[in-house]
């Protein structure tokens, strides 16, 4: 690290970046410095908790804008400006997509880690940092070339598959059979779901909720969405939030099987089912064990 700085010109000395590097936690991420720093300045910047803002794994577009905002001490909706106004300057991939019903085009290049955040950032270089954190992650998969292996019609299907296993699967063991129950209800000779995904994650999408209780499922079927797949066959036309890499890798690589349905128990628990009989089984020992726990 100390002679990549170097050679950026941020730091004259690179044994003496690595002397004060030894005394304290560096930890990755991207980072903002200055020019012809000293090392223990270069370090000092680099573990200054109050210059930094960390972006959860699943946090959607509009959750991130308003962290920076409060981090950067700005009125609220001032990155939101920014991300829309900058989109196209912001060195989103020529994949990303330019659908006019995508709701935020920016929606899933966001991506999860640790970001340079100091006084008197501006909001767009955040976002520039955060796109090209996606970028570089998502350029070491073969993207173009999973999606077409799995029946998809771009990289950016990808990307939605990999956010709708980070908001359908709650705990990252089941990530991979979650992606395949998703695989499963895009077939075209899905008898179960017949072509429709059912997610509740996509209707909350469309609506800027989070609710576990949506609605009955007559009245869903009703609402009029790009991102209501109760509705619409298929996938969304975009990510739903800013999915991690293991939601990315489980849906490059979804476990076999044959499951259409899931519902999860417990942390250790999630039950996996083929038809919708054996599903409402499942959903019946679901609501019996919640049910003890009431008060």
């Amino acid at each position: 690290m100390g002679k990549v700085l170097q050679e950026a010109g941020v730091v004259k000395s690179v044994g003496a970046f690595t002397n004060a590097a030894a005394k304290k936690a560096i930890q990755p991420g991207t980072y903002t410095l200055h020019k012809e720093m000293s090392g223990a300045a270069a370090v000092e910047m680099m573990t200054n908790a109050g210059n930094f803002l960390t972006i959860s794994e699943g946090q959607r577009a509009g959750q991130i804008y308003a962290a920076i905002d409060k981090k950067l001490g700005l009125a609220e909706g001032t990155t939101k400006g920014a991300a829309k106004s900058q989109a196209k300057n912001l060195g989103l991939p020529e994949w990303a997509g330019t659908d006019p019903s995508i709701k935020d085009p920016l929606e899933g290049f966001l991506f999860p880690s640790q970001y340079s955040a100091g006084k008197g950032t501006k909001p767009e270089e955040i976002l520039r940092q955060m796109v090209a954190r996606a970028k570089d992650n998502y350029g070491k998969q073969d993207l173009e070339g999973k999606a077409k292996e799995l029946g998809l019609k771009s990289p950016l299907q990808l990307i939605t598959v990999a956010s709708l296993v980070q908001a359908e699967g709650r705990y990252k063991h089941d990530f991979d059979k979650v992606s395949r129950v998703i695989y499963n209800r895009l077939k075209p000779d899905n008898k179960e779901t017949y072509g429709l995904l059912d997610f509740d994650s996509t209707v909350n999408y469309a609506k800027n909720t989070s609710t576990l209780d949506t609605g009955a499922v007559s009245d869903l079927r009703q609402f009029k969405d790009p991102y209501n797949t109760y509705k619409i066959k298929g996938l969304p036309p975009g990510p739903i939030n800013n999915p991690g890499m293991e939601a990315l890798k489980s849906a490059l690589a979804p476990a076999p099987g044959p499951w259409y349905y899931f519902v999860s128990i417990n942390e250790n628990e999630t039950l996996f089912a083929v038809t919708n009989e054996e599903q409402n089984k499942n959903r019946e020992r679901y609501n019996k064990e919640h049910k003890k726990g009431t008060p």
